[in-house]
């Protein structure tokens, strides 16, 4: 085989840099803080940071060294100056059948050991590592949070104390948080890189997550489902405080003069390109306001788009959004 069909065509040597602009897709848009999608921040996700660290290296182990050994082969074997020797008599090897099999078979078994324990440790309704975590700091009393999804907007009520916000989570480090989560519209994706992996929100369901904060600070979390002209800007802030800081924030939000009754969320649900973040908060939260809302859209409540949210006005509020942005700086 001439040497010059064995060097790499161009659209190979393109091919070969496409892990490199997969890792672009991490870096944080704020200054300073790179690969922040590989920075986990939470319990949930540097659990599943950990196992997938096990599966990358696993599958290195048959990858590099099967790269290595096609290299060897294709020099050693190759027809002008190859070492190699041909046998025309040999027809089988127990030797490398057994490789062929046995190295699959392990590496099958091995991903499947460590995939089974990672689906027990960061199952959403009974995640071990958030029980464990709770158990060594002693904590008994878990935070309660229901989370609603609308075109395009998060609603979030905190059962117990009585209060909801809108495109803002407020969590206290070091205290496990369990969700009940539904959609009043489409099918949504609840994701918070940093903190804790994405569920399906759906309409006339309730599906539930859980997440410990480790460290304080500002996460970005959004939707990671399509879902219509608002998607692009269907984020919020989430925010892990210290628990007396928690504390006064809920004070805080306790005072707020709007309250959210259905009647308001119905407001709240209409179709929304919350284009500036705008925050909004609510005291006195109707009691069974989740699961009315979750009967309701059962039973066929929808909130319809207007036609002026379309592709065209979907341009405009990026180039508004864009504006803004260049005015602030």
């Amino acid at each position: 085989m001439p040497m010059n069909s064995l060097r790499p065509k161009g659209w190979l040597r393109l091919l070969s840099l496409l892990p490199l602009g997969l890792l672009g897709g991490c870096a944080h848009r704020r200054g300073g803080d790179e690969f922040w999608m590989l920075d986990p921040r939470g319990v949930i996700s540097a659990t599943q940071d950990h196992y997938l660290a096990l599966d990358v290296l696993i599958m290195l182990f048959i990858i590099v060294p099967t790269g290595f050994f096609i290299v060897w082969v294709m020099r050693h074997y190759r027809r002008d100056g190859g070492r190699g020797r041909h046998d025309a008599r040999w027809d089988h090897s127990y030797a490398l059948e057994a490789l062929v099999w046995g190295i699959p078979i392990l590496t099958v078994g091995a991903l499947s050991y460590y995939s089974v324990k990672a689906i027990y440790a960061v199952n959403p309704y009974h995640p071990t590592v958030v029980v464990r975590a709770a158990r060594a700091a002693h904590v008994k009393n878990p935070l309660d949070i229901d989370v609603i999804s609308t075109d395009w907007q998060w609603v979030f009520i905190y059962p117990k104390q009585g209060i909801a916000t809108v495109d803002r989570l407020v969590v206290p480090k070091g205290i496990p948080v369990h969700f009940r989560l539904t959609s009043a519209t489409v099918v949504n994706d609840f994701y918070i890189p940093q903190l804790v992996g994405m569920i399906d929100v759906m309409p006339a369901m309730r599906v539930r997550q859980s997440l410990l904060v480790s460290r304080a600070g500002t996460y970005e979390g959004y939707s990671a489902n399509f879902s219509g002209a608002g998607f692009s800007w269907m984020n919020f802030e989430t925010r892990a405080v210290s628990r007396a800081a928690f504390r006064a924030w809920v004070a805080r939000v306790q005072g707020a003069q709007a309250h959210l009754t259905y009647a308001a969320f119905e407001k709240v649900a209409r179709p929304t390109i919350n284009v500036h973040g705008r925050v909004a908060y609510f005291s006195r939260v109707q009691s069974g306001l989740f699961r009315h809302v979750v009967a309701e859209t059962a039973a066929g409540k929808t909130y319809p788009t207007p036609m002026a949210m379309t592709e065209n006005m979907t341009r405009y509020l990026k180039v508004q959004a864009r504006r803004d942005a260049h005015n602030r700086d």
